[in-house]
């Protein structure tokens, strides 16, 4: 009968006739070849990143998103999830920075915000030698909205400042919207051959006309648009073209003659990617954000991409304007902050000096 046997001589035992040597040697063969096969399929465990970014980029970084985890999977073969933050640029920082988010990249409103992770440790020192454009991947501005028909007569930065306008921008101690709308306004008076005194005083006189301060754009965006608050709001040019799409003729864009070149900034949170597969994962998408597909995105979602052929291919909606650089009004971006949001800088003189206006509405900080 079959069955196990021992043969005397050997000692080896046979399973109905066959030595287990063989047995044993059949299925290392068989996986190994399983091992190799597995190795060679495309990895389905999700790879998982996290964009912290700035208020209003929810949609364009949805699209981006979508576009890179296909092209990533069939170029490496690996399911990469990406997940999105968004708040008021300052706020989101500081998040970063405490550790409540933890980011594997940023793409936040300004350069100086990045520079306050690179200062904790959490971004390394050339982080913006580490992509093109100086890790900028596409440019804004600051733009007016107003209701239709521009009854208050609202075209440049003087006309804010005139009887019964009531105006909408973010805080800027949350926003980089709110901090870019405040360096527009000084610019706007500097770079036209007026002092920084009369800048200062052109500052207090605007912000006594805000009404709502919001802690971020697209939060700033609602008290505006939706809840129907003042008559101009002070926003990003994106946020403006969505808003004017969104409110079905109920809005109007205006490009005042002088204003801010926004560069937001993007980066790898090298202190939370101590992985080398995460690590390879955030390089990746962020070199993809630099890319002809990414740039054409940007631009669908009213961002100025930094390749200049597909700026030129969007003019009719991001039209060629005079905007000034930061170091117009001050060195560089981190002079900027320390010059104009630092504890008992330029904006907590405004702050200080300016009254609010009547009814001026301040919302939790910690809402987006």
């Amino acid at each position: 009968m079959g069955g196990v046997s021992e043969e005397p001589s050997t000692g080896i035992r046979r399973l109905s006739g066959v030595p287990w040597l063989s047995v044993v040697g059949v299925v290392a063969i068989v996986l190994a070849g399983v091992l190799i096969t597995v190795k060679n399929l495309p990895d389905d465990t999700p790879n998982q990143l996290l964009n912290v970014s700035y208020d209003p980029t929810r949609e364009v970084y949805a699209a981006l998103d979508k576009a890179f985890i296909e092209q990533y999977r069939h170029q490496t073969g690996i399911a990469l999830d990406v997940k999105q933050s968004h708040g008021g640029s300052g706020r989101q920082a500081r998040n970063v920075i405490d550790g409540s988010e933890k980011a594997n990249v940023v793409s936040l409103a300004l350069i100086s915000d990045v520079d306050a992770l690179q200062k904790r440790g959490l971004v390394a020192p050339d982080w913006q030698k580490r992509l093109p454009n100086n890790s900028v991947a596409y440019t804004s501005t600051i733009v007016f909205v107003v209701r239709k028909g521009n009854a208050k007569g609202i075209h440049d930065w003087p006309d804010l400042v005139k009887d019964g306008v009531a105006v909408v921008t973010p805080d800027p101690r949350t926003s980089g919207n709110g901090q870019l709308s405040f360096l527009a306004g000084w610019g706007s008076v500097t770079t036209r051959g007026g002092t920084p005194a009369q800048a200062l005083d052109y500052l207090k006189s605007l912000y006594r006309h805000v009404v709502v301060f919001d802690a971020g754009a697209r939060s700033s965006a609602a008290s505006f648009a939706v809840q129907q608050i003042g008559d101009v709001h002070l926003t990003w040019e994106n946020e403006a073209l969505r808003e004017v799409a969104d409110s079905k003729g109920e809005l109007e864009i205006v490009y005042p003659p002088v204003s801010i070149k926004a560069e937001p900034a993007v980066a790898s949170v090298d202190a939370n990617d101590t992985d080398p597969k995460t690590a390879a994962n955030a390089k990746a998408y962020l070199e993809y954000l630099f890319t002809d597909p990414a740039q054409e995105l940007f631009a669908q979602f009213g961002y100025r991409p930094v390749n200049p052929t597909i700026l030129a291919k969007h003019a009719d909606r991001l039209p060629n304007l005079q905007l000034f650089p930061i170091s117009a009004i001050a060195k560089d971006w981190a002079d900027a902050r320390q010059k104009f949001f630092a504890d008992n800088g330029i904006y907590d003189v405004v702050s200080a000096s300016a009254p609010a206006a009547p009814g001026r509405i301040v919302p939790n900080a910690a809402g987006s």
